[in-house]
């Protein structure tokens, strides 16, 4: 498959909002939305790799043009299931958010005070969100059961109450549905990237 992106007419202007990605500047913290979906993280020393799979090669583009804005080199390769891997280099860069989200155990699970906001759904909605008949998804990581609650509440609290899917539904995810909520998404995660298929990515109302 390609990996080349699609040609995209520029987007509207959009009214700032204050948790969205126009409100700080990008940063490794923002990786937590990867971490909040089925996005993974390992330690090696003093250095740490982060990785995730994806469905589709424009989310190959995005997520490793927003790492490069972090200042990390990614890679990528195909996997045996037509999916890709996206995964960084092995970093101190990245050593702070490992520790914030591996237990002792080196499970994955949210720090204290866990949060979202514009940046962390974007990156979330690039690598593990999908539109669907009813509103929005986005997909959750397989053996993470525990700590979805967690979440939720953070959905919730930028504006986002979301509804669990079960894999027999089409999940894991939260689904996102309403227009009030799908609007507060559009304005959260930001203009649709160039690589993105309209689809595939939350608009604001015309």
């Amino acid at each position: 498959m390609s990996l080349t992106p699609p040609d995209s007419p520029p987007e509207p202007v959009r009214q700032l909002s204050l948790f969205g990605t126009e409100a700080a500047d990008p940063s490794v913290a923002d990786l937590a939305g990867l971490l909040a979906g089925p996005g993974g993280v390992v330690r090696m020393g003093r250095t740490a790799r982060l990785s995730i799979v994806v469905d589709a090669a424009w989310r190959v583009h995005v997520l490793v043009a927003e790492l490069a804005l972090r200042g990390l080199a990614a890679s990528w390769e195909a996997t045996e299931d037509q999916r890709y891997a996206v995964r960084t280099s092995y970093t101190r860069t990245l050593a702070p958010l490992a520790a914030a989200w591996l237990a002792d155990a080196g499970r994955k699970r949210p720090p204290e005070g866990f949060h979202l906001n514009g940046r962390r759904l974007r990156l979330w909605l690039a690598a593990a969100g999908a539109a669907d008949p009813a509103g929005f998804l986005l997909r959750l990581g397989d053996g993470d059961q525990e700590w979805w609650p967690v979440v939720r509440a953070a959905l919730a609290a930028v504006g986002l109450p979301a509804a669990l899917l079960d894999a027999g539904e089409g999940g894991p995810a939260y689904r996102i549905t309403g227009r009030r909520r799908l609007t507060r998404l559009a304005e959260l995660v930001g203009d649709r990237p160039q690589a993105a298929p309209p689809a595939d990515w939350p608009a604001l109302p015309a």
